[in-house]
């Protein structure tokens, strides 16, 4: 019989939110089971990395942190503690012959389907030979081991996943088949979660998945996300529902409307757009065209002025020439997004643009990258400064590293990826999850904001 409470684990989660809120799900089931769970794989027996696949950067870091683990199990570093690597997420869904032949420190691999078997896989660690199962692959995607009450790892605020995979079918993206197509969540079982998240005074709530304004097309026969919304809000001690990563073609007039009207919907969007030239965005198979971003983006900030929007761009797809991508600059000069992340395009096997001609260059893609930032780098900064002096409710998520000031967040930046607000109490001692009033004093170069609580 195995002693579980004796045997530590540590679970690493690489990659996006949703990644995050897997493996918060896994830690969960683990500590349920009796196992002792580790921050640190250094502290461990055994520790679960929970991977991202998604493009060549996400595949480099995966593998770089499946090799320091190993490291650890092999004593390289003078610790002998750690035992198992487990791997588990888009990386071992995608690769899991590969990992297991090429990389012999590794275990044990689950799919994006087998989240919910991790004690089984570690209790084969230790138990009779013939249960232990070096690969689980099942299906891509699924959502069964999504739990209502989950062990939480970030503060100040909690991530609530609604679907999982993606309708879409972009040509550069492998996303479909690591994670399947799009499955909605039951409605009841995310107002159970955002109960349970309020219950443990969790006060703002952000939405997520591959394509949240698509939310319901499947389970429902049409889009729920501004039903979902308004649920969500009728739950006391939440105080901000952030709704990530939508598509153009899902954010319509009702959208619009309970974000405009909900008091407790932030005004804030993250919508990737890829590309800003007709020519590319067909050959990545999008569905938005110029006048289709043009005309959304015109149409979301009549409705809420002080809106912050957030979108990507990948730049250097095949066929991208110097016009195509002047084009995509210029046209981010004329939109004028508050926030922008850029990726340089990377041939990904299994999706359609893997084998196109016209392969852009390393050293392009990176140029253009750079080209991107540069163009976008003053349009970001004037929007942050255009912020100064107003107030707005900043929630804390941490103390700063220097003890004097609290980094928190107001409507205007997203966890993770957006700057942030330093504040300075004025008075009395903020508290970690709370939502204070602040004025805005100050930008920093870097977007930053500083504030002082009022």
């Amino acid at each position: 019989m195995i002693d579980r409470s004796d045997i530590s684990v540590a679970i690493v989660a690489l990659g996006c939110s949703k990644n995050l809120v897997d493996a918060e799900c896994m830690s969960t089931k683990l500590r349920e089971a009796g196992y002792s769970i580790s921050d640190s794989a250094d502290d461990s027996e055994v520790v679960v990395i929970n991977t991202c696949g998604f493009i060549e950067a996400a595949k480099k870091e995966a593998i770089d942190t499946i090799l320091r683990a190993g490291d650890l199990k092999y004593g390289f570093n003078g610790s002998h503690k750690l035992k198992h690597i487990i791997v588990t997420g888009c990386l071992s869904q995608r690769y899991p012959d590969d990992i297991l032949a090429q990389m012999p420190e590794v275990d044990i691999v689950l799919g994006t389907a087998d989240y919910g078997s991790i004690v089984e896989a570690v209790d084969s660690l230790y138990g009779s030979p013939e249960d232990f199962k070096r690969k689980y692959e099942g299906k891509p995607g699924g959502m069964s081991h999504l739990m209502t009450q989950r062990d939480i790892s970030t503060s100040g605020y909690a991530w609530l996943k609604i679907g999982e995979g993606c309708l879409h079918r972009c040509a550069f993206c492998a996303i479909p088949n690591i994670r399947g197509t799009f499955v909605s969540r039951p409605m009841e079982e995310i107002l159970a979660e955002a109960r349970s998240l309020a219950d443990k005074g969790y006060k703002e709530i952000v939405l997520t998945a591959q394509d949240t304004t698509n939310y319901g097309i499947e389970l429902y026969k049409k889009r729920m996300l501004p039903t979902l919304i308004n649920e969500i809000s009728k739950i006391e001690g939440i105080e901000a529902i952030r709704v990530l990563y939508g598509y153009m073609d899902g954010i319509d007039d009702e959208l619009i409307a309970v974000m405009r009207d909900n008091p407790k919907v932030v005004h804030y969007l993250d919508i990737p757009i890829q590309h800003g030239c007709d020519k590319i965005l067909k050959a990545m198979k999008r569905h938005d065209t110029v006048d289709i971003i043009t005309a959304k983006l015109q149409m979301i900030r009549k409705e809420i002025p002080d809106i912050i929007i957030r979108t990507t761009v990948l730049v250097g797809f095949p066929g991208e020439t110097e016009e195509d991508f002047n084009e995509l600059l210029s046209n981010l000069k004329r939109w004028k997004f508050d926030r922008l992340g850029c990726f340089a395009y990377s041939p990904e096997e299994d999706t359609p643009a893997f084998d196109m001609p016209d392969q852009v260059d390393e050293e392009t893609k990176k140029q253009r990258v750079k080209q991107v930032y540069d163009t976008q780098y003053p349009i970001t900064l004037k929007s942050s400064e255009a912020r100064v002096g107003s107030e707005v409710d900043v929630t804390i998520d941490s103390v700063a590293d220097d003890g004097i000031f609290y980094v928190g967040r107001s409507y205007g930046e997203a966890p993770d990826d957006d700057p942030v607000i330093y504040v300075a109490a004025s008075s009395d001692e903020l508290k970690v999850g709370g939502r204070y009033k602040v004025k805005l004093v100050e930008c920093r170069d870097s977007f930053d904001l500083t504030g002082e609580s009022i």
